[in-house]
């Protein structure tokens, strides 16, 4: 897991010579996910592909430039994709009152620069590492708001559907609360053992509490 300001992005290896990125941070954050590759005795140079969950620029930021430096796939669901290009805007959320200053603070992040995407991948698709690592769509965070599923390691990268910032529980900022909260159900189906989200601590010894989650937000 790499931590940012606001956000984080996780590495996954499936041997020294295959790197892939989930999401990849704000801009200007490509040296530090570069020291922390280097830091676990890897190489940026096996940065194979860069899965992106949603468009949103903590989470686009750097994919650019670490995409133009080491050959790196880009990845993203096709409806985001334009915005991730600079098509088209940032879809703006649907904000409750209590969300309002923290988005707010969100906007502090550099703004993402328009970012190649490289193959747009769809709901069940196959993404080529973690033994078999799937796409789930998952929108209302955003339309192409998608997770990645590694079954066979019992493990999810949520995005910002889900967050636990302070507890395990629905995310912020959606662009369709309702859909999102759908969601989280449908993520909690999966099972997983491991949940890795978009902010917060990653579930590695309670993953129940996804499903508890699911079920608390239901309405």
């Amino acid at each position: 897991m790499l931590r940012f300001p606001i956000g984080q992005a996780y590495l996954w290896r499936d041997s020294d010579d295959d790197l892939t990125l989930i999401d990849a941070g704000w801009a200007g954050a490509a040296p530090a996910i570069e020291a922390a590759i280097r830091g676990r005795g890897l190489r940026p140079e096996a940065l194979r592909r860069i899965v992106l969950t949603h468009c949103h620029r903590d989470h686009v930021g750097a994919a650019g430039e670490l995409a133009a430096r080491y050959g790196a796939e880009v990845l993203a669901h096709p409806a985001d994709a334009p915005v991730v290009r600079g098509e088209a805007p940032v879809p703006e959320p649907v904000l409750l009152d209590w969300e309002v200053p923290l988005y707010a603070h969100g906007l502090t992040v550099p703004e993402a620069p328009p970012t190649r995407v490289d193959r747009e991948v769809v709901d069940g698709e196959e993404l080529g590492f973690g033994d078999g690592a799937r796409v789930v769509h998952g929108p209302g965070h955003t339309e192409g708001s998608i997770a990645v599923h590694l079954p066979r390691h019992g493990v999810l990268f949520t995005g910002d559907t889900v967050a636990s910032v302070g507890r395990v529980g629905l995310g912020v900022f959606h662009v369709d609360r309702e859909r999102a909260r759908a969601s989280m159900r449908l993520f909690a189906q999966l099972a997983p053992t491991t949940v890795c989200f978009g902010h917060g601590d990653p579930l590695t010894t309670d993953a129940a509490a996804l499903r508890e989650a699911a079920e608390r937000d239901a309405t």
